[in-house]
């Protein structure tokens, strides 16, 4: 099966190469999953591969029908596949899949920062701080024209909901594999918060 687990982001911290250089990593714990499903094109219309990760106390009968005596799951995740999979139901997929110097696509869901003014948001620099413009300080000026269009097109920045959004990282480095304690440990930052899932796989067209 190709490299592609789900994983729980712990935080970050350092460690320090062979050279002596430190280096910034995300600890992620990734796995151990087991394969719930795989879909094919000529059953689902797609190809797929579907994980179970994390642990629960109750599930509802349809949740436990699906999984079919394979483990009680808190996550179940998706993986699209660009070719049919060799995977089959019940196999158990954990850190070994990935080795020191991989290069990996992370996904999540970035912090959300919640309502936020086009400053913060998109970057404006806002309107001038003298000659009487008191009160503009941070407004996002003209949005649009008057009669032609005669409306605000889409698309226009403006204020609103900032974060929150899936958001995928592509080519980082593993830094190092440990299996015995399913621990990633992934040069740089990855989306979300502390606790956040992770959808992580090995960089590369078709994976």
């Amino acid at each position: 099966m190709a490299a592609r687990i789900i994983g729980r982001k712990l935080g970050m911290t350092q460690i320090f190469r062979e050279n002596g250089k430190a280096e910034a990593v995300t600890a992620v714990e990734a796995g151990p999953c087991v394969v719930i499903q795989v879909k094919t094109v000529a059953k689902d219309g797609y190809d797929a591969v579907q994980l179970g990760f994390g642990e629960v106390k109750r599930l509802k009968s349809p949740l436990r029908g699906h999984l079919k005596g394979l483990g009680e799951f808190r996550y179940l995740r998706e993986f699209r596949m660009s070719e049919p999979e060799t995977a089959e139901v019940g196999d158990k997929v954990d850190v070994s899949v990935f080795k020191e110097g991989d290069m990996i696509d992370v996904t999540g869901v970035s912090k959300s920062k919640g309502f936020a003014g086009v400053v913060k948001r998109h970057g404006f620099a806002g309107g001038p701080k003298t000659h009487g413009q008191s009160d503009r300080h941070r407004h996002p000026g003209s949005i649009g024209a008057t009669t032609s269009p005669g409306r605000v097109l889409k698309g226009t920045r403006m204020a609103g909901r900032m974060g929150h959004d899936r958001v995928t990282v592509r080519r980082l480095e593993v830094c190092a594999a440990d299996a015995d304690r399913n621990l990633l440990m992934i040069k740089g930052a990855l989306p979300g918060g502390k606790d956040g899932l992770l959808l992580i796989k090995k960089s590369g067209k078709g994976e």
